[in-house]
């Protein structure tokens, strides 16, 4: 028996609603051989999955072999209600076709409790058990009947919901109703929107919320910062995934929803929702290479754009017409399309204008938002606080994307241009993101997320343009442990290309994500040198609120302060310092804190 030179495969996850792969529940296995699979492996897979859901009583469905650099994403649907089960195939499946090709599986073939991956009989029987204890008898009827009601469905290991917000209802796994018993009249949707992308993500979903809460719904969003209801937070913690989405979407108190959908949970689970009203995806660029089969742009923007399975033929995918991949892979997509861009003579929304479809861009210094039929002005540019003027693009960007997808859930134009006028002078509205404060001697304070080189890059462009004569640039630089060695360079090619006079390397406290503290600032360390920043310029401070405080110690009149702080704790602490700072007219060189010139 041959041996394999690493583990037989990778990652196996049940995915509870639609995704990469296909429309539908199911399990995928991520192989791990590190080169391309024999298609002869691939067959003895997909004949195990065959042979597996006719012994389960499975209906047949989709089964996706998604080929990558380091293998292959082996994928099959399965029923929402054996998804445990599903998993167990797949690995099996995966484990016997190694044996029988005479390759190390990695695990005895006959182990006690498990299936057994030489006797397909014996597995089977196993994994009809494991089927048939997961199974929930009442399900097939209930999903039967809600669809005939045109009403979402939401599934996870304890619970079963029909309905959406203000208009749901739940009930225990174990304790499932007939479908006679479940109050069918009471039970409705609510206008829901998803918002996914590379950078803009958050942004999009508090100015969204802002909206439908001006639109008058009470309005629960969700994000990488915690689940909120009207503003509110219910629960802190990163909520961009389904477990967070189904939590919002089954509160009774929320008349609309806006969720957050990130690349994590979408790889690792999927959608939350089967429909959603109007997706909005803000944009595509380089982040999280090499996790789950994702080796390049565009794997990454077919992940994004699963978003689009959740749009029918009434709803609506809102699209950045200025990002060259989404135009690319808008051509596959069968969702109804509108398209946003800082020029509103963009070819596609002129097209768009001239097909009766949606769409949002910039004209002579104006925001325009086209309904169809009319086009409406929301506002100068200049004067949208989110856009600092009109030098902020992306986040011109993001008033423009999330107009349209407000525009798709209902809301009047006239609605819309209110918020845009407002949002984001109080800094209560979008904490973290592309904050301003100007402080005395002329220094100017600018905190964001900036969490990958392309929106490191946008942050700094906007800094260096605002930045006055003779000016120093500080900068605060860090990353999630879970990035390659070559992204955390990349990174740190990105911040050397903008000259910073002062870099104090940090921590992302709780995105250490296996690597040891400090590690992260090292080789960030060795990647600005390696890109002409002396070595004397950069200094290391790990926590994030302290290095902030060191930056501030070290300005001078005049200075840049560019600070993309990423935990929660540390934001709203540095928010409350530089409030401070800034109400009792700080000069550089005065203390931080009572009398104390140190930082």
């Amino acid at each position: 028996m041959s041996e394999t030179a690493s583990p037989p495969f990778d990652d196996l996850r049940r995915l509870t609603g639609p995704n990469l792969y296909f429309a539908e529940p199911g399990a995928v296995l991520e192989t791990m051989v590190g080169a391309p699979v024999a298609p002869a492996l691939i067959d003895a897979w997909k004949r195990r999955i065959a042979r597996a859901r006719t012994a389960l009583g499975w209906p047949d469905g989709p089964v996706t072999v998604r080929e990558h650099a380091s293998g292959a994403s082996l994928a099959f649907a399965a029923p929402a209600d054996g998804l445990y089960a599903a998993a167990d195939v797949n690995e099996w499946a995966w484990l016997s076709a190694l044996v029988e090709a005479g390759m190390d599986s990695g695990e005895p073939a006959l182990q006690p409790g498990h299936p057994s991956l030489i006797d397909d009989d014996a597995a089977l029987r196993l994994l009809r058990t494991v089927a048939s204890a997961e199974r929930l008898p009442h399900l097939p009827a209930l999903r039967q009947a809600a669809r005939a009601h045109r009403l979402p469905l939401l599934l996870d290991d304890e619970q079963l919901s029909i309905g959406l917000g203000s208009g749901s209802r739940r009930w225990d796994n174990r304790a499932l109703p007939l479908p006679g018993e479940v109050p069918w009249p009471e039970l409705h949707p609510i206008p829901l929107a998803l918002v996914t992308g590379s950078n803009g993500k958050t942004t999009s979903v508090r100015l969204l919320t802002a909206i439908a809460i001006a639109h008058g719904w009470h309005t629960a969003n969700s994000c990488t910062d915690g689940l909120y209801l009207d503003g509110a937070l219910i629960e802190a913690g990163d909520y961009s995934g389904p477990g967070g989405a189904r939590s919002l979407l089954r509160n009774r108190q929320a008349q609309a929803a806006i969720l957050e959908t990130a690349r994590g949970g979408l790889l690792r689970r999927g959608l939350a929702v089967e429909r959603a009203d109007v997706a909005l995806v803000t944009n595509i660029s380089p982040d999280h290479f090499g996790e789950y089969g994702i080796h390049d742009l565009d794997g990454l923007a077919e992940v994004k754009l699963t978003v689009a399975r959740a749009i029918d033929a009434q709803g609506m995918l809102v699209l950045n017409a200025d990002n060259a991949l989404l135009r690319r892979h808008a051509t596959g997509l069968d969702a109804p399309l509108a398209w946003f861009s800082t020029d509103d003579e963009h070819p596609l929304l002129r097209q768009a204008r001239s097909e009766g479809r949606r769409s949002c861009g910039v004209r002579e210094g104006h925001l325009w938002l086209f309904d169809g039929s009319a086009s409406h002005d929301l506002g100068a540019v200049a004067d949208m606080p989110l856009t600092l003027g009109g030098l902020a693009t992306h986040n011109l960007q993001n008033c423009a994307g999330a107009a349209l997808t407000a525009l798709g859930l209902g809301i009047a134009p006239a609605t819309i241009a209110a918020v845009l006028a407002r949002f984001g002078r109080d800094h209560r509205d979008n904490p973290g993101r592309l904050q301003r404060w100007i402080l005395g001697g002329g220094v100017q304070v600018f905190v964001d997320y900036a969490h990958n080189p392309d929106g490191l890059a946008q942050f700094l462009s906007l800094v260096r343009q605002t930045r006055r004569d003779g000016g120093r640039l500080h900068l605060l630089l860090g990353q999630a442990g879970d990035r390659s060695d070559a992204a955390i360079a990349e990174l740190a090619a990105t911040a050397a290309a903008f000259h910073p006079d002062h870099v104090v390397l940090k921590d992302m406290d709780g995105y250490l994500r296996g690597r040891y503290s400090g590690e992260v600032a090292q080789l960030l360390r060795a990647g600005l040198v390696r890109n002409g920043l002396a070595d004397a310029a950069i200094v290391q401070c790990l926590d994030e609120t302290e290095a902030v405080r060191s930056i501030l110690a070290a300005a001078g009149p005049g200075d840049s302060l560019a600070l993309p702080v990423h935990g929660s704790a540390a934001r709203e602490q540095v928010s409350a310092l530089l409030d401070q700072l800034q109400a009792r007219g700080w000069n550089p060189g005065d203390p931080l804190a009572g009398g104390d010139r140190s930082p």
